[in-house]
């Protein structure tokens, strides 16, 4: 069983994001004494780079329930659980509050970015003995590394700030580097920060996910403004069933209402959309972009005179931190390989997954874990609330607690798109037939994080 046989050293927690920190919280009231290394100069630096973004899920499904303890113990009152925070007001009213609890804050490491992890004495290859090292982590912390002794390890470092690219076979289009000044990755703030750059200006959008479609409603409202704005959307599929989503039978009633926004604008011309569309080069013709798709598509197929281009395109996670570490992961979604069948997109349109812990997050190194967004790899369909239970599993077996390990409860919304059945259903409906409900044993997740745009300015996500 995977408990710790060492408990000179602390235990590492990788990313001070809600997962991390929830570990933190689950890894303090087991008794242990961790440490959280923080690549970014404050706790959720993800979250911070898409601040204005409403989450698709309330707050109830937001706050951990061993970090909600800790708070509360030190006078933190919580927000309404049927409130729709934006990703600034999570950081805000909850992450960055937890920070500053002194049994947490003094625990923090931030501007400390983890480069490598190993063990001490040993590289990959060697095995007798292995499971009584300690690990040694290696983090750049004011352009030095510094090396830390752990007795355990859990990898929470997501995968924010690696998006893919937006090529059809996995790599960067040709001249998608040239042009990576006119190229935001993820959910740009259009209507803010952000707003001349798109005004008035030929943008496309490439993706099929939520942050896809969050984007293109942003552009429209933003369209409303200066007509000039125009706006294409190119996905690799033809279907749309996935993209518009549950609607009124979804379980988070604004994921729902962004699906059914962004049909509206589809049935509307409000933008032109490229369907099977297989970004394989782009070029600058008079100053403007030429989008250039695989060869079989032919030239007619080219969208010209992009001004800027929008990457919804998901991310993947970064695996060369535990290299010299025996990691176990899914040959295609680079996601803990216990849940690759769980989660695989190709298999799955509304991430049908069964509740799962250490069990399913183990690997062949004891003592090592990854979760949160990261244990799911490249697959898009992860959820806060999914993480939380996993690092509460975690530290219960860490301490040797397997039945509360083992006892593991998801309680998640569902999406109201079905399983792998792709054909035009309109997107209504609940899941497989159903009228949406909350289940325990088999959990519907959302997809995540995804960006939209259902009341007036603000978009919609349902990040974790």
């Amino acid at each position: 069983m995977n408990t710790l046989s060492n408990t000179e050293y602390p235990i590492a927690v990788l990313g001070a994001g809600p997962i991390g920190l929830a570990a933190a919280a689950h890894l303090l009231e087991q008794g242990f004494n961790p440490v959280i290394f923080e690549s970014g100069n404050a706790v959720a630096t993800s979250f911070r780079d898409f601040a204005q973004v409403r989450l698709f899920s309330p707050w109830r499904y937001n706050i951990d329930k061993a970090a909600r303890k800790l708070l509360e113990a030190n006078g933190w009152i919580a927000p309404s659980d049927d409130d729709l925070p934006t990703a600034g007001e999570v950081v805000q009213q909850y992450l960055q509050p937890f920070a500053e609890i002194p049994a947490v804050k003094s625990r923090l490491k931030l501007n400390a970015h983890v480069v490598e992890i190993t063990r001490k004495g040993y590289d990959k290859v060697r095995t007798k003995g292995r499971e009584h090292a300690p690990f040694i982590i290696r983090a750049e912390i004011g352009g030095k590394l510094q090396e830390f002794m752990a007795s355990g390890v859990i990898d929470a470092t997501g995968n924010w700030h690696q998006p893919n690219p937006i090529g059809a076979n996995g790599l960067p289009a040709i001249g998608e580097r040239d042009f990576a000044d006119r190229i935001e990755y993820g959910m740009p703030d259009i209507l803010g920060r952000l707003r001349d750059r798109y005004l008035g200006k030929c943008i496309l959008v490439v993706g099929g996910g939520h942050s896809a479609a969050g984007s293109l409603i942003a552009l429209a409202e933003l369209a409303k403004n200066d007509p000039r704005t125009r706006i294409h959307w190119a996905i690799r599929g033809s279907n749309l069933t996935r993209i518009f989503g549950g609607g009124e039978a979804d379980g988070l009633p604004a994921r729902g209402a962004l699906g059914i926004k962004l049909r509206s604008l589809v049935e509307n011309g409000q933008l032109t959309l490229h369907k099977n569309f297989n970004i394989r080069e782009i070029r600058n013709e008079n100053g403007s972009l030429t989008v250039i798709p695989e060869l079989d598509q032919g030239e007619a197929a080219q969208i010209q005179g992009v001004d800027e281009i929008v990457a919804g395109t998901g991310s993947r996670p970064d695996l060369s931190i535990t290299r010299e570490l025996r990691v176990r992961l899914d040959a295609w979604l680079e996601s803990v390989e216990a849940l690759a069948p769980l989660i695989d997109p190709n298999e799955h349109s509304c991430g049908t997954v069964r509740p799962h812990g250490r069990r399913e997050l183990s690997h062949p190194e004891p003592n090592f874990y990854i979760a949160g967004a990261k244990s799911y790899g490249r697959a898009p369909t992860f959820l806060m609330a999914t993480g939380y239970e996993q690092v509460r599993s975690i530290a219960a077996a860490m301490a040797g607690d397997f039945a509360s390990a083992d006892d593991v409860q998801l309680d998640l919304p569902e999406t109201g798109v079905c399983s792998s059945d792709f054909s035009d259903s309109g997107g209504r409906g609940g899941c497989c037939g159903i009228e949406p409900k909350k289940t325990t044993g088999l959990a519907v997740e959302q997809s995540c994080c995804s960006t939209g745009n259902v009341t007036s300015s603000k978009q919609v996500a349902c990040c974790g």
